[in-house]
């Protein structure tokens, strides 16, 4: 295990800003699903954190530059979580928020799964698992070859993380040493069926990529600083493609989604109880 600096990189005043933004955004993805009724509501909650931190201090990309070709590109390659997707490009000015309670309805820009020819700033369409992350290796090494110095950040499930596919994927970018493909793992061991470590065991994940010649980390998925030192970290090595595993909970940031444990991967929701997490995410402020 990869052990980072316990010196924190992010001031108090960018930490409680992005903290803040980690709640407004969770109150987005209620209301977002709460509109159709029902959705994939666990993993877009447990990826917030990361979410926030890629678009906040990292991915050279902003609403003004998503179709510069030499930008730096962000997968989804868990696509089913493009609720919690959609609510980061929201805040971050790519739509108007109010297109949120749009989700999934006839003549909607923003599909169950992300679609780059539909949603503004999405930048790979992903939803059949494990081609993401295929896809993204493509990205960075079309990126390398130009030579501009951009990169790709890509976040896949551990679910997905069961298919030969990922592996093959992981194995061609560490064989071209590409150092500008950042990959993050939302590692809460639930999948659509149950446990992971019950269907399909991938532990021990951060052996199984150093073994594949990657450049690990292994963080808490709910620590603004402790990803936001991993992704510097991640940024500056060179020679190896990286993998941060982030030990995340499903669900996390409202308390009854997460006690629902593997029922939260795709749950109904009604009005009241968007109400009543939307309530306890503010009492959190």
């Amino acid at each position: 295990m990869t052990v980072l600096s316990t010196q924190p990189s992010l001031t108090a005043e960018q930490r409680s800003d992005l903290e803040q933004t980690c709640r407004e955004v969770r109150a987005s993805i209620l209301r977002e699903i709460g509109s159709l009724g029902s959705g994939h509501i666990g993993g877009s909650l447990s990826m917030v954190e990361a979410l926030v931190t890629i678009y906040s201090r990292h991915l050279r990309q902003t609403p003004a530059t998503k179709d510069d070709p030499d930008r730096d590109r962000f997968v989804l390659s868990k696509g089913h979580s493009g609720p919690g997707y959609y609510a980061t490009l929201a805040h971050f000015g790519y739509f108007d928020p109010a297109e949120l309670l749009t989700l999934n309805q006839p003549g909607t820009r923003l599909p169950s799964h992300p679609d780059m020819n539909k949603t503004p700033g999405v930048d790979m369409t992903s939803g059949s698992l494990g081609q993401g992350f295929s896809a993204a290796t493509g990205i960075a090494e079309a990126q390398r070859r130009r030579g501009k110095g951009a990169r790709t950040y890509v976040i896949l499930g551990d679910g997905e993380s069961q298919e030969g596919q990922v592996w093959e994927a992981g194995l061609w970018a560490a064989q071209r040493k590409m150092d500008n493909l950042i990959a993050i793992t939302d590692y809460n061991d639930m999948c659509i069926d149950g446990y992971v470590h019950d269907i399909n065991d991938i532990a021990p994940l951060d052996e199984k990529w150093r073994a594949f010649r990657w450049f690990v980390q292994v963080i808490d998925g709910h620590d603004v600083d402790a990803i936001d030192r991993a992704l510097t970290t991640a940024e500056q090595h060179q020679g190896q493609p990286s993998m941060i595993i982030m030990r995340t909970r499903k669900g996390h940031g409202v308390s009854f989604i997460e006690a629902a444990g593997v029922a939260n991967h795709s749950m109904p929701i009604t009005p009241e109880q968007v109400r009543a997490g939307v309530a306890e995410l503010n009492e959190e402020n």
